[in-house]
């Protein structure tokens, strides 16, 4: 097989650009950097088109490294053919690899093997015999009895002999391939109640739907109900189809003349094809569940790391809690602690006035310009206090409640405890609330980004592909942003292309001894940052008020000769880059021609175009081009609602079925798939992303369920 070539036909790439895309695989470089710095050579391919090129690239690898493992093991056994080698060379997936070798497979000890060994295969190769009939194989059975070998009958001489013949058939590659292939056609999965008890799987308790279009959101809710033992979960296929099949295939016209061929393929379904293809056919409806449950939560989590910053803002994080009070924490623009304490609003201590009149000091003395409160137990009453405390103070502070999820997880972590090792677990989470507000990218790295809650079913998947999959959309989103390389934590450098955690706390252990980094080359000081670390890495990282403007852009070094030739070339200098003084840019580049300049400065055209785009707005966070996150100075009650009452509110999660939208009234209102546009949708993503604000009409309420139907259409 020759890989360079699929991955061409699949992606419709040029071979030019597979090549260059493998061998920059293959040399050790990032995607993040890829899909950067390399333009030119992958005709500028984006990082998620590039991490599925090379997700495929390492299946295809360990496939080719599975047929040559198969190869080998079935030419030691002697029994390698034309055919079978024909076969291995045109399998396209490991599934089919494994079908080929599982007739050469070492066994455990099979009823089959168990009749070999009796030395039954002489008869059961007569009974696979067309021309053979069942009067000859009877009249050559009595030959076979050996009570020894506990053959005692002609009955236990034809059951040993159709035992083998049934594993013969179940091992046949091409005949499991074509029952997959009914099953997938024709397939129904059925599931049944396990317990009679009311359950949130009640919708399942007797349930069908066709393998071919079962939705991925309820195949995963299914395999929990049966997790949970709720569901008796199967998949049935009309019997008499793959029957019909099998008889074909054997040359089975009349059951009643070949009676032994007949049985010993009825048992050959029943006993072996059919409970292994219904696992396979599930194992393959899970992974495809996962996957496309992954894809959810990749984009929900890339959106909610995109999140605006809510810059040079003095913050006051709550982190509500009845019994043991309100944790609250004050920390400075820059996310430092000023303050902290408790205060206990909240049943049942109930101590309102004393905790507005502590709040109102902290507001007045540290200049608080917003408030955030997790969204965890007692957010909503919580919130009604902050809303009611903001109408008795003169100063313009807001509030905006903010998802605490993972907050409990850093808190608890290694991480939180090194970070603050005096505090007590519940305050880290009121320092974790208050910064996720004002960045939530560098706050949410520090957490396990499973912990973060904006997936479906996350704690039923692949743990391992699961993590390789979420550590990937935030090394994307790190990089795309870019960090600060003065402040940056250990958490965030270790997202940085080309910088592991080993490096990452390096380079602040380095800085925290000579101070801040003063430009990129100093990188090359810290102790076991290389020559391939720093250029994956140098682009990414950001160094503000340094001795070069450029070490402040998204602009490598590699390309700094090629930016200052520029600049010299349109008569600009680096303080009017500093400055923003670059108002004839785009008319000089149309002048003299992109391709025309590119080649002048030999660089490609992309990477031009790149340079120009930082030089115009350099330290820029792409993240401010997103609409800012919502902040509020008064509260609604579930009991405000009305039905037709239309709203704004934020995303905050979206799944197969529709879009979780916050509204202010502590209970997130659904937003089915069928209500978020007035055309037809598949996928809620094509409408909405976790942080949009969008305006929402309210359908029905239900305050027992806490339940509210909201809708996008016709808004």
């Amino acid at each position: 097989m020759d890989i360079k070539t699929v991955l061409q036909k699949e992606f419709r790439l040029s071979k030019v650009q597979v090549n260059n895309i493998v061998d920059l695989i293959d040399a050790g470089n990032t995607i993040p950097f890829i899909a950067r710095y390399r333009k030119e050579m992958t005709g500028s391919l984006d990082d998620q088109v590039l991490r599925e090129f090379n997700d495929r690239y390492l299946y295809l690898k360990n496939l080719e490294a599975r047929k040559q493992d198969v190869y080998r093991l079935i030419e030691e056994k002697g029994k390698m053919t034309d055919e079978v080698s024909a076969s291995i060379e045109g399998a396209m997936t490991l599934q089919e690899i494994e079908d080929i070798y599982r007739p050469f497979k070492p066994k455990r000890r099979t009823r089959a093997l168990i009749a070999r060994e009796k030395g039954l295969e002489p008869l059961a190769s007569l009974i696979m015999l067309e021309s053979i009939s069942d009067d000859t194989i009877e009249s050559k059975a009595p030959d076979y009895i050996d009570p020894e070998k506990d053959l005692k009958s002609v009955d236990d001489v034809l059951q040993g002999a159709r035992d083998i013949v049934a594993e013969e058939i179940s091992d046949n590659a091409s005949i499991r391939k074509e029952i997959r292939s009914i099953f997938h056609s024709f397939g129904i999965v059925e599931s049944k109640a396990k317990k009679e008890e009311d359950s949130v799987y009640r919708q399942y308790y007797d349930y069908k739907e066709p393998v071919k279009s079962i939705v991925s959101h309820r195949i995963l809710a299914i395999n929990r109900g049966e997790k949970e033992e709720f569901l008796k979960v199967d998949i049935s296929v009309p019997e008499e189809k793959v029957l019909s099949f099998l008889f074909d295939s054997y040359g089975v016209e009349n059951k009643e003349k070949r009676k032994h061929m007949s049985m010993a393929i009825e048992d050959a379904y029943k006993r072996l094809i059919q409970p292994s293809i219904e696992r396979e056919i599930r194992n393959e409806l899970t992974e495809k569940a996962e996957e496309q449950a992954m894809v959810v939560f990749r984009e929900n989590l890339k959106n909610l790391l995109m999140q605006p910053p809510v810059q040079n803002c003095v913050v006051l994080g709550l982190d509500p809690a009845y019994r043991t009070g309100c944790k609250i924490c004050v920390v400075d623009e820059t996310g430092k602690v000023l303050a902290t304490g408790v205060v206990y609003p909240t049943p049942p201590q109930n101590k309102t006035e004393e905790a507005k009149n502590v709040l109102k000091e902290l507001i007045e003395k540290f200049k608080v310009d917003v408030i955030a409160i997790g969204n965890g137990t007692a957010s909503r009453e919580s919130e009604i206090f902050i809303a009611d405390m903001l109408k008795e103070i003169e100063r313009d502070v807001k509030y905006m409640v903010v998802s605490e999820a993972g907050a409990s997880v850093y808190s608890a972590s290694k991480l939180g405890a090194e970070e603050f090792p005096d505090f007590d677990v519940s305050l880290r989470s009121a320092v974790s609330i208050a910064r996720r507000l004002q960045d939530p990218l560098a706050e949410l790295v520090k957490i396990d980004p499973k912990a973060i809650g904006v997936g479906q079913y996350q704690h039923d998947m692949n743990q391992k592909r699961l993590s390789e999959t979420l550590g990937a959309v935030v090394e994307d989103v790190v990089n795309r942003v870019g960090v600060d390389l003065n402040t940056a934590s250990v958490s965030l450098l270790s997202y940085v292309s080309g910088i592991n955690k080993s490096l990452a706390a390096n380079i602040v252990a380095y800085r925290e001894s000579i101070g801040r980094f003063r430009n990129r080359q100093e990188l090359k000081k810290v102790p076991k940052l290389g020559p391939k670390a720093f250029e994956q890495c140098a682009g990414f990282l950001r160094i503000r008020d340094g001795d070069n403007v450029l070490d402040n852009t998204a602009v490598h070094p590699e390309s700094y000769e090629a930016c200052e030739l520029l600049l010299k070339k349109l008569g600009y200098s680096h303080e009017d880059v500093l400055n923003n003084e670059l108002p004839l840019l785009d008319l000089m580049v149309q002048k003299t021609g992109l391709k025309n300049l590119a080649e002048e400065l030999e660089i490609g055209e992309p990477t031009l175009r790149d340079i120009i785009e930082e030089l115009k707005k350099p330290g820029r966070d792409p993240r401010e081009e997103l609409p800012p996150p919502m902040l509020k100075r008064d509260v609604l009650q579930i009991s405000d609602l009305k039905p037709g009452m239309v709203l704004t509110g934020t995303v905050r999660n979206v799944a197969d079925f529709g879009a979780f939208v916050d509204i202010g009234v502590h209970q997130d209102g659904l937003v089915h798939i069928s209500q978020l546009a007035d055309r037809f949708i598949k996928n809620p993503m094509e409408v909405v992303s976790v942080g949009d604000i969008v305006t929402v009409k309210v359908l029905d309420i239900d305050p027992e369920r806490k339940r509210i139907s909201l809708t996008m259409r016709g808004v």
